[in-house]
């Protein structure tokens, strides 16, 4: 069979195509296909042809075939996982945001996922190396990574936005977790609070390391222990966030010198600890204080509403694409590796005075 210029600037240097359908028992233009747009091919012929590829460490030229696909103008986003149950409020503000300053400058978004398990990162790395998109965004997540494939080896411009990555040498645009949580925490200490209870991540997590370490920084300035604040969490991921509030709450109950203001590192993680804690007969904020991260729209319809640190999305989403269309155009002097772009604290009426006498046991 002849084969296509597609077929021929997919071809890597070592093992062919070729090799690959030989081993799969497929024609050629079936592994192109499986490796260009696996959704046109079904599943066990496509799993026929991964384990070929991986037996003969075969890898496509993505370099190669992105000079073929030069003009494409399709962006693919990566998000962290599950949009559909405890995930953080703000990414569908983040999509939005993206997606209109992609639209602005005439590129297409894709998403490239709903999921991360093995699967779900084989597809990814599957579109990236099959020349599908022009460059990456990867929201609040590591890179996909699988059977020695990486994002990174992908010949694409990614840029991280919401999870530094920098030091690795992809460019990336945070907020200022760090600062923004010893703002917050240092306001509740002027308020009075001397004993915290803080909602916590999943423990290594980028966001934790940098809010947990806020907090501490707003202890030390104001002369407090380490041991005035209580963790609660640390096993389940930001996916999970609903029931990481759940959960503490019952944690908090069980405490006997009770803490007067909790810091919760999402608002997801605080709406269900608020609502747990009210039908434990707990008031808010007569008897704990509490501030969350994200600035979800919600946060402001809670019973009270919910003092929030608030991401700048919009000018976040508009930064990274920026970033990437500079990398993917070329129009200019190179990209800072880090750009931070400042979060605020929106005080409600979660936060208020310690109510005297609050200390014991119930």
């Amino acid at each position: 069979m002849k084969k296509t210029k597609e077929m021929l600037d997919m071809e890597p240097s070592g093992p062919l195509m070729a090799d690959v359908a030989k081993l799969a028992g497929v024609a050629i233009s079936t592994v192109s296909r499986a490796l260009a747009n696996p959704g046109r091919v079904n599943e066990k012929t496509r799993a026929k042809i991964d384990d070929a590829a991986k037996q003969l460490g075969y890898t496509p030229n993505a370099m190669a075939r992105g000079l073929r696909v030069g003009k494409s103008n399709v962006i693919m986003i990566v998000l962290p996982g599950s949009l559909y149950h405890g995930a953080s409020q703000i990414v569908p503000q983040v999509l939005q945001a993206i997606n209109v300053s992609l639209l602005e400058s005439g590129y297409t978004l894709m998403i490239a996922n709903l999921a991360r398990d093995e699967a779900s990162e084989r597809h990814i790395l599957n579109l990236a190396f099959g020349g599908t998109a022009r460059g990456t965004i990867i929201l609040a997540s590591k890179l996909p990574e699988v059977d020695g494939r990486s994002l990174a080896h992908a010949g694409l411009p990614i840029v991280s936005m919401l999870l530094d990555m920098s030091a690795s040498g992809v460019p990336s645009v945070v907020t200022n977790d760090r600062e923004a949580v010893r703002a917050a925490t240092a306001e509740l200490i002027r308020l009075g609070h001397r004993r915290f209870f803080y909602l916590a991540g999943p423990e290594g997590n980028y966001h934790d390391i940098e809010r947990f370490g806020g907090v501490l920084e707003a202890f030390q300035a104001a002369g407090l222990p380490e041991t005035a604040v209580v963790r609660s969490g640390g096993k389940l991921d930001y996916q999970q966030s609903f029931e990481i509030g759940l959960r503490a709450a019952e944690e908090f109950v069980r405490l006997g010198y009770k803490p007067t203001a909790v810091i919760a590192t999402s608002d997801d993680m605080a709406i269900s600890f608020m609502s747990r804690i009210g039908e434990m007969g707990f008031g808010v904020p007569e008897d704990i204080s509490i501030v969350s991260f994200d600035g979800s729209p919600v946060c402001a319809f809670c019973f009270p509403p919910l003092s929030t640190i608030e991401q700048p999305v919009e000018e976040m989403g508009k930064a990274a694409v920026a970033m990437l269309l500079d990398a993917i155009e070329k129009t200019g002097e190179p990209a800072p590796a880090r750009r931070v772009i400042p979060s605020r604290l929106i005080i409600r009426k979660s936060m208020a005075m310690p109510r005297v006498g609050f200390h014991t046991s119930l």
